[in-house]
C-alpha cells in the first residue's frame, strides 16, 4: 500500500469526494484506485470561513512501483509504514524467578501489566486505590458531600488520575516503533470508540475510560495476571550485593503482607508523595525536577468554538474547539495554557486532607457548557526550591494548603472574576461565567495563595492571550486555584537499561517517575518498561526497549 498524507477537502465535501480527490493528488483513473483507507483526519483551521479536512490514506493501487517512481522524492507519497507490534521476548508461562511487579495501574502500570502478560509472565499489579467503578463513586463522594477518601481519588486508583481528565490520547514523544499505536489498538479493543485510530487529536472521555479500564483488567487477569487493590507498597526491601551493588527482593504491603520482587515497575503516578519520601529513605537515585503551578480558566465552550472556528462553530465534524496558548514574560518565566478540556468541568483533585487542588476533565461528548484549561507557570529546583530533592512537594503542598484556607477550608475551590484578578482585588459576585468545580467555589483573591511571580506573570498574559482568542481576557470569565499537579516533582532516574541508577531491578516507569507526561506518552513508556523487564530476564540488554 502507500500512504498519501496532506490530502485537503472542503469542511462541507460530500464521501464520494475524497476517492476522486485521492486520483487527482496520484494523477490516476478512478479504476486504478483498488481501495483507500482512513489512517488519520484533522483540520486546517487557519481561514476561518473556509475551513479544511487534512487526510492521510492509505491506497491500494494498479502498478504501485511505477506510482512510487513517478512520485519519487515527494515526502506526501511513500510506502505505508508497518505499524504492527511485535513482543521483543515471548517468554514461556512456567519462567523461574518471582513474577513481575507492576505498582499502580493508571496509563503505564496498565499498559505495563498487559504487555508482560501478553509475553506470558503473569504479573502481580499492586493498586493502593480501589477498582476504577469503586474509586469513581468515592471521587463523587469528595464532589458532591466534601468527603476526601485520601486511597481513592482523582489521583489515586484504577485507571490514574488521567482516567478523570479529557483523555487526549496525543502526544509529541518520539515513538519509531509505533508504540502509540499499540496503545490505540489495545484501547479499542477493550471498548474505546474506534475513531481514536484516525482523528488527529483523539480523546475518550471519563465514562468510556472507567468501561475500557475495567475490560482491560479482565484481559490481564484473563492472561494470569493478579491484582491486589486497596494495597499500598509501604517499604522497598532493598539487598545489597558483596560489590555493593543494590538490587531489589521484595516489597513489603500495607495489608501486612510480602512480596518477593525482583523486577518492579514503578509506576505510581505524580501524587504518590509518601512513596517518594520511602524511596529517598531507602536510598534511591531520586532529584528534584521542574513542573508548573498556577490556576485553571473557565469560557463558555461557546465563546471558544466562535473565536476558533468563525462561522463554522458548531459544525459537529469540527467538535468542540480547543487552544494551546504560551507567552514568555518580562519576568523570565513562561505562561502556558496546560491540560485543555474542551467541553468539560473543572474537578476537585486532591489526594491529601486540608488541601485543594484542581483539574480538568470532559466526557468524550465534550459537550458540558464551559470550555477550561489550566494556566500554568514554570518553576524549576534550581530557581524555585534548589534545597532536597523532595523540596518540589513542600512547594507544592504549601500552595495547596493556602487554596484551602482561602476557598473557606470546606474543599470548595478559591475563584476570582478575571477582571477582579487583573485589578487585583477580591470577587464578590459571578458575572456571565458560571464556574463548574465542585464542591463549588468561594470567591476571593487568588494571589492569597499563590506566589508572587506567579500572580504576576498569569496577570502579563492574559490580555496577551486576549488579542490572540478575543473574548479570552473578559472580565466575567472565572479563574480558581490552584493548579499544582501538572507534572511530577521529582524524577526517579534511570540508565539505558530502564532501571534505576543504583537499584537494580528497579523500573522507574510513566509519569509519576518523571519520564512522561499524559496518557500516550505515559502508557507507551509502561510497554517500554514492560519489555525491558522482559529482555532482562533473557538475559539480553534494554537497548530497543528504551529507544
Amino acid at each position: 500500500m502507500l500512504r498519501l498524507t496532506d490530502l485537503t477537502l472542503p469542511l462541507d465535501h460530500a464521501p464520494d469526494d475524497l476517492p476522486a480527490a485521492i486520483c487527482a493528488r496520484l494523477g490516476i483513473a478512478p479504476a486504478d484506485l483498488t481501495r483507500h483507507v482512513l489512517v488519520r483526519r484533522g483540520n486546517d483551521a487557519r481561514k476561518k470561513s473556509a475551513i479544511k479536512l487534512v487526510y492521510t490514506v492509505d491506497v491500494d493501487v494498479a502498478d504501485e512501483p511505477a506510482l512510487l517512481a513517478r512520485w519519487a522524492g515527494d515526502p506526501h507519497v511513500r510506502p505505508t509504514p508497518d505499524t504492527s507490534y511485535r513482543f521483543v521476548a515471548p517468554i514461556a508461562s512456567d519462567h523461574a524467578g518471582p513474577r513481575p511487579v507492576v505498582i499502580g495501574t493508571g496509563p503505564c502500570g496498565l499498559l505495563a501489566a498487559l504487555v508482560l502478560a501478553q509475553m506470558g509472565l503473569k504479573p502481580i499489579i499492586v493498586e493502593r486505590g480501589k477498582a476504577v467503578r469503586e474509586r469513581t463513586k468515592d471521587t463523587w463522594g469528595l464532589w458532591r458531600r466534601s468527603v476526601l477518601d485520601p486511597e481513592s481519588n482523582v489521583q489515586f486508583g484504577e485507571g490514574g488520575a488521567g482516567t478523570f481528565s479529557d483523555g487526549k490520547l496525543y502526544s509529541r514523544i518520539k515513538d519509531p516503533r509505533h508504540l502509540g499505536r499499540k496503545v490505540l489498538t489495545e484501547f479499542v479493543k477493550a471498548g474505546a470508540p474506534p475513531e481514536i485510530l484516525t482523528e488527529a487529536h483523539p480523546h475518550i472521555g471519563t465514562f468510556r475510560l472507567v468501561t475500557m479500564v475495567t475490560s482491560m483488567r479482565e484481559t490481564i487477569e484473563a492472561l494470569g495476571g493478579e491484582y491486589r487493590f486497596q494495597t499500598r507498597v509501604d517499604d522497598f526491601d532493598i539487598a545489597t550485593d558483596a560489590d555493593g551493588t543494590r538490587r531489589m527482593r521484595g516489597l513489603h504491603l500495607s495489608t501486612g503482607d510480602y512480596i518477593p520482587a525482583e523486577h518492579v515497575i514503578l509506576a505510581v503516578g505524580h501524587s504518590a508523595r509518601d512513596t517518594f519520601q520511602v524511596l529517598y529513605d531507602r536510598g534511591v537515585h531520586i532529584e528534584a525536577k521542574a513542573f508548573a503551578i498556577g490556576l485553571r480558566i473557565e469560557h463558555p465552550q461557546s465563546w471558544i468554538d466562535k473565536a476558533r472556528y468563525g462561522p463554522n462553530a458548531g459544525n459537529p465534524i469540527l467538535g468542540a474547539a480547543a487552544y494551546s496558548l504560551s507567552h514568555p514574560c518580562s519576568n523570565g518565566r513562561t505562561v502556558y495554557s496546560f491540560c485543555m478540556c474542551p467541553g468539560g468541568t473543572v474537578v476537585a483533585a486532591t489526594s491529601e486532607a486540608g488541601r485543594v487542588v484542581t483539574n480538568g476533565m470532559s466526557q468524550y461528548s465534550r459537550a458540558e457548557r464551559n470550555a477550561n484549561s489550566g494556566i500554568v507557570v514554570d518553576i524549576s529546583p534550581e530557581r524555585d526550591y534548589p534545597d532536597h530533592p523532595l523540596a518540589g512537594i513542600a512547594f507544592q503542598r504549601n500552595l495547596e494548603s493556602l487554596a484551602y484556607v482561602a476557598g473557606g477550608s470546606t474543599y470548595q475551590a478559591p475563584g476570582q472574576k478575571l477582571g477582579d484578578f487583573l485589578k487585583g482585588q477580591p470577587s464578590t459576585a459571578f458575572g456571565k461565567v458560571i464556574p463548574s468545580y465542585k464542591p463549588g467555589v468561594h470567591l476571593t483573591d487568588l494571589a492569597a495563595c499563590l506566589p508572587p511571580f506567579v500572580t504576576e506573570a498569569i496577570r502579563e498574559a492574559l490580555p496577551v492571550f486576549g488579542r490572540q482568542i478575543p473574548g479570552y481576557d473578559h472580565p466575567d470569565v472565572i479563574l480558581t486555584g490552584v493548579e499544582t499537579r501538572s507534572s511530577s516533582p521529582v524524577r526517579i532516574t534511570r540508565g539505558k537499561d530502564c532501571q534505576s541508577l543504583n537499584t537494580r531491578g528497579l523500573y522507574p516507569a510513566g509519569e509519576g517517575a518523571g519520564y512522561a507526561g499524559g496518557i500516550l506518552s505515559a502508557a507507551v513508556d509502561g510497554i517500554r518498561m514492560a519489555e525491558a523487564v522482559a529482555l532482562n530476564l533473557l538475559g539480553q540488554p534494554a537497548a530497543s526497549a528504551a529507544a
